[in-house]
């Protein structure tokens, strides 16, 4: 009789078309995914794989199986829900984060999961959202904190949070009396998110929209370089008043305001609908019960 191990094995294998993205997938060996499919094959007494250089795909018998172990699967993520506790989740969790989530509210989620899934292992990678987009789409990443939601029928959205835009620039830059106009605020470089993230792309959308010159507008993949290029005084930070609180509290950074709107970020727990998505879907729901919580936005 199959096992679930081998199953599960299987199921990586035959979505990941590789039995090595399928060894890295499941935390073991090449030739322990290849002993797996072989006792498998012996077994059943058909070929479940063509093998092929660099891939595999799926013979015809290999198809029959794929539905039948991603049932198998899909009542084991059920019955853990349903009868094992919190504490009884173990495993690797693969979590993409954008590093706004790292300057406002991840410490708190880290801690929670520590506190409710101890066997759990979170691997942090920080990235921009259309990476970690691509990385759930090829499986490299099991859940993500990113700038959403994903409209694909293969990835599930939790809302997060939403977190605010605002001008913030260090006192002594020179913005003039009174209320600052947008004219005033483009004598000087904008410093924002990549180019390929929402935030760079509403902030150039509303540039473009006014009958302003063209403005200086740098994007940066590091938030905290962003902070550090606004503190010095190199340009305006387009960013959330959360990130830099602590900079806004001793005096280095400040918002300016009145100044033109800004559109609010909104962020998602995104995960793929797969059959061992459990501890996915557990993580993401803890995760939107931290970001609800308003202490951290103090």
């Amino acid at each position: 009789m199959a096992d679930l191990r081998s199953l599960e094995i299987f199921y990586w294998a035959a979505s990941l078309c590789s039995f090595r993205k399928a060894a890295e997938r499941m935390n073991t060996s090449q030739p322990a995914v290849s002993q797996r499919i072989a006792a498998l094959e012996d077994e059943f007494g058909v070929r479940l794989f063509e093998r092929r250089a660099r891939s595999v795909a799926l013979t015809p018998k290999g198809r029959d199986l794929l539905g039948y172990a991603e049932r198998f699967l899909h009542l084991r993520t059920e019955m853990m829900r349903s009868v094992a506790g919190p504490g009884a989740m173990r495993g690797v969790l693969r979590l993409g984060v954008s590093e706004t989530i790292v300057h406002t509210w991840l410490m708190r989620f880290i801690a929670r999961m520590n506190e409710t899934h101890p066997g759990v292992t979170v691997d942090i990678a920080v990235d921009i959202s259309p990476n970690m987009r691509d990385a759930l789409l090829n499986r490299d990443l099991d859940l993500a904190f990113l700038v959403g939601p994903i409209t694909m029928p293969s990835l599930v959205n939790l809302p997060l949070c939403s977190v605010s835009l605002a001008w913030i620039a260090a006192p002594q830059l020179d913005l003039g009396p009174g209320e600052v106009s947008l004219a005033s605020l483009l004598r000087h470089p904008l410093i924002t998110y990549p180019k390929n993230t929402n935030p760079y792309v509403s902030l150039r959308e509303m540039l473009a929209r006014s009958d302003l010159p063209p403005p200086r507008l740098h994007s940066n993949a590091s938030l905290s370089t962003i902070v550090r290029m606004a503190r010095e005084g190199i340009g305006i930070g387009v960013i959330p008043p959360e990130v830099v609180r602590r900079d806004l509290e001793e005096g280095a950074l400040r918002v300016i305001a009145p100044a033109p709107a800004l559109p609010d970020i909104a962020f998602t727990a995104t995960y793929a609908s797969l059959p061992d998505s459990g501890l996915a879907a557990e993580a993401a729901r803890l995760a939107c019960e931290v970001a609800a919580a308003p202490d951290w936005r103090q």
